[in-house]
């Protein structure tokens, strides 16, 4: 089963420099989409593009809220998606930081439109915290 998310963007330009494996659509266009691997993808779209469909042109499209999503990739070599990120112009909001209560090694950005993004590898389990340990024996 593929699993594709796509986000609107007010500035898609911006997005196709920062999100580098396009495989689908083109500068300037309506909508593109990047592999993220395991059939998995991401996809921007052109906010103005989709209120005309929707039928929402007259709302904002900026706001400012607590973050509404999170769009979460799981990736094998955190320090070196970083450097990547950071050495195409990205930045980071937050370190590296190990989660034990979460059981994964965590880093945040944001992209060109302010969404949350997170980028995380997992901890092996003798660096949970011990409530994540509980917890998981619910599930095993």
């Amino acid at each position: 089963m593929c699993v594709c998310l796509s986000l609107g963007s007010t500035n898609a330009c911006c997005f196709i420099e920062m999100y580098s494996k396009l495989t689908w659509g083109e500068l300037g266009g309506n909508y593109a989409s990047f592999d993220t691997g395991e059939e998995q993808g991401l996809g921007l779209y052109k906010k103005e593009f989709m209120a005309e469909v929707m039928g929402t042109t007259h709302l904002s499209a900026h706001s400012e809220s607590q973050d509404a999503f999170v769009c979460i990739f799981e990736v094998d070599e955190l320090e070196q998606a970083v450097r990547n990120i950071e050495n195409n112009g990205g930045q980071c909001v937050t370190k590296i930081q190990d989660r034990p209560d979460w059981g994964i090694q965590a880093v945040h950005l944001r992209d060109p439109d302010g969404n949350l993004i997170e980028l995380f590898s997992e901890l092996p389990a003798d660096k949970w915290s011990g409530h994540l340990i509980e917890l998981n024996k619910k599930y095993e």
